[in-house]
């Protein structure tokens, strides 16, 4: 593996584990709306839709792209959880 591709590997792993902690970040948002501390839907609800179209085009990739899907399943739970308890 050439150093080009090992820098390229390395940047898609730690784009992966920002992705998935930028969706975990939501649980703060979920207890302060359970709480009473009601936060604006949108937000959440528009990520849960780009992460749903994300994990289609990785799950529809000629190859699958399981880091793609990996990345961003939480976000459609929890981006969706986040929206629902706003209400």
């Amino acid at each position: 593996m050439t150093k080009k591709e090992k820098r390229f590997l390395l940047l898609g792993r730690v784009a992966s584990a920002i992705s998935v902690l930028m969706y975990v970040s939501y649980l703060a948002q979920i207890a302060s709306n359970l709480s009473g501390q009601k936060g604006n839907p949108v937000q959440p609800l528009v990520a849960a839709i780009n992460a749903s179209l994300w994990v289609a085009y990785g799950w529809n990739a000629p190859k699958r792209d399981w880091p793609i899907i990996v990345a961003n399943a939480p976000g459609i739970v929890l981006g969706l959880a986040t929206a629902i308890t706003c209400f």
